[in-house]
């Protein structure tokens, strides 16, 4: 589950991370009161006005109808609804929004940081994830930071660091130095980066999250380490020990058939072929994603609907199904073992003739308890629906209603 900027700082400052600080507001008209507000909290007189979407890179994105940045600075009270109101209620375009603009239906008015001193400001990139192949969580971090990793990773990758952490012992004190060092500092900016080190990582294991990517960590002028930003996945299989967090889901940011899946109790990941596929098992559901693309087709959707494939979970899964303009066909793949296969056939004639005409064909291959009286339901059905016994013959079907 993504968080926007200012969730994910609301967890941050929970275990100890210094951030910059911020007001959410949703409206124009209340800009300036939470700037009032802001300068009573922080002393700031500068405000940075922040699109809170779901996607990077939105100081350099676009609001469509605007031409505003998603990132800008109001340098003084009298610029605050100006600058607001040039990003809220508007579409922001970055590089990860594939060429569509999103929604901005709230912004982030935070305090200037970068505040004049004797030292010069500087900037640092840090993220937390799980190195897959090392099988251990991995503190990734750089100089370069308000850049887009990828690019210095491309370009400079000597200036991309990584220390692992042992899962047996946590972060050590030895590490969290290290890494100050690695990014040159020392004195005060020294001890205060250390410390948003351990604790970004205590968060980062605390809240069960995916990643943490702070981009930048700023380095003030009087030696303060500040999370300026803060890019935040959750991992949905630890939700249920976060029910605060699980209220910060923004559905508005997501797929609509994703949320709708979600809401069935579906699990549903949209992708760009013409044929669609509905399973029970993840396994099982890959095979048949293969067998798809084997056949001279393209898996339109990875779709599983669990063990209990009855006539309303089937029903739901083709509303779901249908409304991708892309599908050809549909194969549905679902072994028998908890549900029996004549009550699934069942439950795929019961949806269909609920649902009315359903304009593509549909290929069912059922296999396990109870095999032979679900093919004799299909065929006897009178639909146009296919049935088939073997993964082979299946796969023939689907290349037959493509040509």
């Amino acid at each position: 589950m993504n968080l926007h900027e200012y969730q994910g700082k609301t967890i941050l400052q929970k275990y100890g991370v210094a951030i910059q600080r911020g007001v959410v507001v949703e409206k124009v008209e209340d800009a300036v009161a939470a700037a009032k507000k802001l300068t009573e909290e922080t002393g700031t007189g500068w405000y940075v006005v922040k699109a809170q979407i779901h996607a990077g890179g939105r100081g350099k994105g676009v609001v469509e109808e605007t031409g505003s940045h998603g990132v800008v600075l109001a340098k003084g009270i009298d610029q605050v609804e100006e600058k607001v109101k040039g990003i809220l209620g508007g579409h922001l375009e970055t590089a990860q929004t594939n060429g569509v603009g999103k929604l901005v239906s709230k912004v982030l008015l935070a305090e200037d940081v970068y505040y004049p001193g004797e030292a010069e400001v500087e900037e640092f990139y840090m993220s937390v994830l799980l190195d897959r192949e090392r099988g251990r969580n991995t503190i990734m971090y750089s100089t370069e930071g308000g850049m887009d990793i990828e690019t210095v990773a491309h370009d400079t990758p000597h200036l991309i660091f990584k220390e692992e952490i042992d899962p047996r012992v946590g972060i050590q004190g030895f590490q969290a130095r290290k890494i100050a060092f690695n990014l040159g500092l020392s004195g005060e900016a020294f001890k205060q980066m250390t410390k948003f080190v351990v604790n970004l990582y205590s968060a980062y294991e605390g809240c069960d999250a995916a990643m943490f990517e702070i981009n930048p960590v700023l380095k003030t002028s009087d030696n303060k380490i500040i999370a300026v930003d803060a890019k935040v996945t959750l991992d949905g299989n630890g939700l249920f020990r976060h029910p605060d967090y699980v209220a910060m889901r923004d559905t508005l940011e997501e797929d609509p058939l994703d949320v709708e899946a979600d809401a069935a109790g579906l699990n549903f990941v949209k992708l760009d072929g013409n044929v669609a596929c509905m399973v029970n098992g993840a396994g099982l559901a890959m095979a048949t994603m293969d067998i798809i693309k084997y056949s001279g087709g393209s898996p339109a959707n990875f779709l599983d609907v669990g063990g209990t494939a009855n006539a309303e979970r089937v029903e739901k899964a083709f509303h779901i199904i249908l409304k991708d303009p892309n599908v050809k066909a549909i194969l549905i793949n679902i072994f028998g073992g908890i549900v029996r296969c004549d009550r699934v056939a069942q439950g795929v004639v019961d949806a269909y003739k609920s649902i009315g005409n359903i304009p593509v064909p549909i290929i069912v291959r059922l296999q396990g308890t109870n095999a032979v009286e679900a093919k004799k339901i299909i065929d006897d059905s009178g639909l146009n629906v296919h049935s088939a016994v073997l993964l082979q013959e299946a796969a023939d079907k689907v290349k037959e209603v493509l040509a």
